[in-house]
């Protein structure tokens, strides 16, 4: 878990190696690729589909793709353990799940403690799981969003980043809504990414603070 008082990173540590995992369309691999300073760190896209469009993304973008198959692991932890080695040997600092569909092991998590960020389709701890947009729907609740946080050992746990609220409307279908929730997502990873590995996170128990400007080295 992570400890408070503690600053991920100083100035002298700005993050250039980025991983970004995906298991379907990849639009948020895309906002990264499109932010222009992130697109530089991003260095592998991971995905547990042969068919996810994510891996042509990156593709196109000249960024090393690969996809691990879970099918040939014997189970979770021999996947994980798989995909951990690949991080590790391409000396990947930042992890991004990203329209992730798996949740990431404890191996993997203890790996990237501090340095791997998810993107969630609702107002944690509201709707957790891979059916945030319906189930708000189902509820019938006025207003749902987007989180990104840290990632812990649990799932959709770890401290908050960023988090923006999206009204759902009277008219509203799961196409419709999940459109608009898009659009805060495409805004709040790369904000999170960026000032993750800019240096700018601090992390105090559950409470995250961004700064402005990353603290000086000493």
């Amino acid at each position: 878990m992570l400890t408070a008082p503690s600053v991920l990173h100083s100035v002298a540590e700005v993050i250039r190696r980025v991983a970004v995992l995906a298991s379907g369309d990849g639009t948020n691999l895309q906002a990264l690729l499109d932010d222009a300073v992130i697109r530089p760190w991003v260095v592998l896209v991971v995905s547990d589909r042969a068919s996810s469009r994510a891996l042509d993304r990156a593709r196109e973008r000249g960024v090393r793709a690969e996809h691990v198959d879970p099918a040939v692991f014997s189970g979770r932890e021999a996947f994980d353990h798989a995909v951990a080695d690949l991080l590790a040997a391409n000396a990947i600092e930042v992890v991004v799940l990203a329209g992730y569909m798996r949740v990431a092991g404890p191996e993997l998590v203890r790996a990237f403690e501090g340095r791997m960020l998810n993107v969630h389709p609702a107002l944690l701890p509201a709707f957790p799981g891979t059916r945030a947009v319906a189930d708000a729907l189902a509820w019938g609740v006025k207003v749902t969003g987007v989180t990104v946080h840290l990632v812990d050992e649990e799932v959709d746990h770890g401290p908050v980043v960023f988090q923006e609220p999206v009204e759902i409307r009277p008219e509203d279908d799961w196409a419709s809504l999940e459109a608009r929730i898009h659009e805060v997502e495409h805004r709040l990873l790369p904000a999170a990414v960026r000032a993750l590995g800019e240096g700018r996170l601090v992390v105090e128990g559950r409470t995250v603070r961004v700064l402005e400007q990353a603290p000086v080295a000493r």
